[in-house]
Order: C-alpha cells, then structure tokens, then sequence
C-alpha cells in the first residue's frame, strides 16, 4: 500500500506539471495572441488618424479652390458693374478688358509675380522674392506636383486678376487697349506682387515682409494685419487706376469750362446692379476663403461680419444720398455696398458684427464724400473705383487698429496696431502711385494712352474692337 501511494503521488505530481506546463503554454500563447492584437490596432489607429488628417487636408483644399472658384467669378461682377456704369458706345471695350486682365495677369502671374510675391528674398526680411517661374515653388524638389501648393497658387492668380481689373473702371471710355493690356501685364508681374511681399510674403513659409513684422507695441509688438487685400489688393489697384485716371485725363465734356460738372451717366443700371450683387456674392469666397481651412468654423464668422458690413455701407450711402439729393440714388447705393467690403476685407478675421456694422456704415459714406471731392478736383473715375477701392479700403485697413477684438484702441490695446496700419496703408500708396504713375507715363509718350477724339466720340467698341454690344439688326 506504501508503494502504491507513492506511485499514486508521483502520478498526481506529473499529471499536475503537465496540465501546468500546457496551462502556462496557453497562456504564453495568449499573451502573444493579446501582444499582437493590440499591435495591429495601433497601426490600425494610426492609419486611421493619417486617414483622417488627409481628410482633413484635402477638406481644406476643397474649400479653398471653390472659394477661388468665387474669386474668380468676381471678374464677371467687375465687367457688369462697369459696363453698366458707363455707356453703351463702350461696352465692348469694357468687357474685352475685364476678360483680358485675368489671361494676361494669369500668365505674368505665373511667370514672375507669384516667385516675386513668395520666393526666396532678394533681401531676407524685407520683401521682393527672386524672379523664377512659380513651379520653382509650388512643385516638389523631385519635380512631382504638390497639390497644397498648387491650391494656394490658383487662390493667389485670382487675387492678382482683382488687384488688376480695379484700373480698368477708373480709366474707362478712352484707354487704348493695348496700353491697357500693358499695364495688366506690369501689374500683376511687379506692381501688386512687390507690396504683396511687404504684407503677405510670409504666407508659403518661404520668407517674411518686413510689414509683417513691423513689431509695434509692447510685448513682442504687432506687425501690419490685413486678412483678405483691403490695401493689398484694393488699394493697390485703386492707386494704380488713380494715378492712371490722371495721366489719360478725363473723358470729353466730363468737366465744364464753367467748372461745372457734367454728369455721364451709366448705360444700364440693371447690369450695374447685377454687378455688384455677383461681386457680393464672390466676396463670400474672397474673405473667408482667406482662412484656407474649414477647420474651428472661423469662415462662418467671417462670412457674417462680411455680409453685415455690406449691407450696413448701403444703407449709409442710400440714407446720405437722399440726403444730398433729396432721392435715394441707384449708383452710389450700389457703390456703398461695395465700399462695405472693400473695407471689411482687411479686419474680418478680428472684428465683431458690431464694429463690422460700424465700419460698413463709415464706409457708404465715404465712398460719397470721396466720389464728390474727385470731381472737385476734376479726377474722372468713371465708376468710383477710386473711391471704393482706394479710400474705403485705406479706411477698413486702418479699422483694424481700432476695432480689432485683440489689438484694437477700442480694445485697450493701444496705438501700436493703428500705427502699423497706418504705416502699410502709406507705404502701398508710396508704392503704388508713383511706381504706376511712371509706367502710364511711359506709354502716353510711346505707344500712347488715350484713344483719339472721334474714337471716343463714336465709342470704342467699333474703332478698337469692330464690334458693338449692341447692334441694330437690319
């Protein structure tokens, strides 16, 4: 019996070392299975959040070529409402230039003012990119297309197609094209791009403005803050046709020996309003598409204070007009509403609805008081591009000093943001006007500005295009 419980014991004992050992295989076997499961859901999670940041990515470029695609369609709302504003023997003229700045500026766009805008600088911090072809920047270093890049390039070509076509109002009805077509050209190659690279040169993370960073103010200071082109688009192209207007001089019997104004009326006041709501309607892709992202909804806001500055210049241009001429005047209306976004442009990122409100308002009366001193001092700006464009966008750049929510007067911020606007808002003029002044100069004594007396008695649609809007069928 003694033997037989030893036999018995050693047999517990092996059995139980056996279903041990297979125990503690199992459970190394499941330690390896867990080890590996929870590996393949790691790499699933980071594939996952890869997945879901090109998502993200290619989200934001989506948004940013269909507010291009907005941008773009501007060009259509600058032929109407100049065309509309000026009469019927020209506007031919009018739409061949709308049309043409956006091919030939696209193209001059490309070739220089994109690497001069946001190429590597001639002198680091200070502004003027080296001159190259744009593929230099926006392809990558093996040659291959990189499609952020690409998606910034066409937003920049429809910016500089707006900065460009600006000129074209505020010269209308007695430009020759080809000095037109000219100028397009120098614009949107040196002109716009050179101030675009004080302002905004830092935008493809290859350089910075020194506007930018100008460092105003305590702590680590404010640089000059404009979102979406108040001065960098508008004002520049408004000082431009400035200088432009003054150089051709004005249209025939505009202004009267007696020193009375003569008013040219606008052919079609349907198409000028179309105009203007097309351009309202881009203006939705131009400001806040300047986020290029849908990421924190901030385009929404943007979009608000945009339509609420808009609409707030209308009814103070409206309201003052009755004022002024005891009827509530059509053009200068619409031309208040425009005057609005051109102001909100530059602080629509950092103003509330309110100050938004405010700067419409001042706005729409601006652009009148602007329009009426113009002709005091006998500048023809046929379709108040000047007005709109140059002073209301001088003025919402400015606004940004004093409404910003973060570095605005009225904030308690200080002086330091309306100093550096202000000092962007001169320097675009210092830049601009003189620099174009000179080149319409050049073409006057060359190839030569202004059309002839009987061309633009008889219009420029026939003489310079052999076409009419127009035409009496017979």
């Amino acid at each position: 019996m003694k033997r037989f419980g030893i036999l018995f014991s050693l047999s517990v004992l092996l059995i139980g070392s056996a279903l041990g050992a297979e125990e503690a295989t199992n459970n190394t076997e499941s330690l390896e299975t867990l080890a590996k499961e929870m590996a393949s859901i790691k790499t699933s999670l980071a594939e996952t959040k890869l997945a879901l940041e090109t998502t993200k990515q290619e989200a934001n470029w989506v948004w940013t070529c269909i507010a291009a695609f907005l941008v773009f369609f501007m060009q259509a709302g600058f032929a109407y409402v100049e065309a509309g504003f000026t009469r019927a023997k020209n506007a031919v003229n009018i739409l061949m230039k709308n049309f043409s700045d956006l091919t030939v500026g696209a193209i001059a766009y490309w070739v220089v003012g994109f690497s001069i805008m946001f190429g590597p600088q001639v002198l680091t911090g200070f502004g003027v990119g080296v001159p190259s072809f744009a593929e230099s920047l926006i392809n990558t270093e093996d040659g291959n297309m990189d499609p952020a890049k690409y998606t910034f390039f066409i937003f920049q070509i429809v910016f500089a197609a707006t900065a460009a076509t600006i000129v074209s109002g505020a010269m209308a009805e007695r430009t020759k094209f080809s000095a037109y077509l000219i100028f397009s050209i120098v614009i949107t190659a040196f002109i716009y791009p050179i101030f675009g690279s004080f302002a905004w040169g830092s935008l493809l993370g290859i350089s910075t403005g020194f506007l930018e960073s100008l460092g105003l103010g305590g702590g680590e200071g404010v640089g000059f803050h404009d979102f979406a082109g108040s001065t960098v688009v508008h004002s520049v192209g408004a000082w431009a046709g400035l200088a432009g207007a003054i150089v051709v001089g004005p249209r025939m019997g505009k202004f009267q020996t007696d020193g009375r104004v003569y008013p040219i009326l606008g052919h079609n006041m349907s198409m000028a309003a179309l105009g203007v709501f097309i351009l309202w309607f881009g203006w939705f892709g131009f400001n806040p598409g300047s986020t290029t992202s849908i990421e924190g909804g901030g385009f929404a806001r943007i979009a608000v204070v945009t339509h609420m500055a808009a609409c707030a210049g209308a009814i103070s241009a409206m309201v003052l007009t009755w004022l002024l001429f005891k009827k509530p005047e059509i053009g200068l209306t619409l031309n208040g509403g425009l005057a609005g976004l051109v102001a909100i442009t530059a602080p629509c990122d950092v103003v509330s609805i309110t100050g938004a409100v405010c700067i419409g308002a001042i706005a729409g009366v601006l652009v009148i008081i602007s329009v009426l001193f113009l002709d005091k001092i006998k500048i023809d700006d046929p379709v108040g591009a000047v007005s709109v464009h140059g002073v209301c966008g001088a003025w919402g750049t400015l606004s940004v000093g004093l409404f910003s929510l973060d570095t605005g007067l009225f904030s308690g911020a200080g002086f330091g943001q309306f100093a550096a606007q202000a000092i962007g808002v001169v320097t675009a003029f210092l830049w601009a006007f003189p620099t174009s002044f000179a080149v319409f100069y050049i073409i006057k004594k060359t190839i030569g500005l202004r059309v002839s007396e009987d061309e633009e008695l008889l219009g420029l649609d026939i003489l310079e295009h052999g076409n009419e809007a127009y035409p009496v069928s017979k």
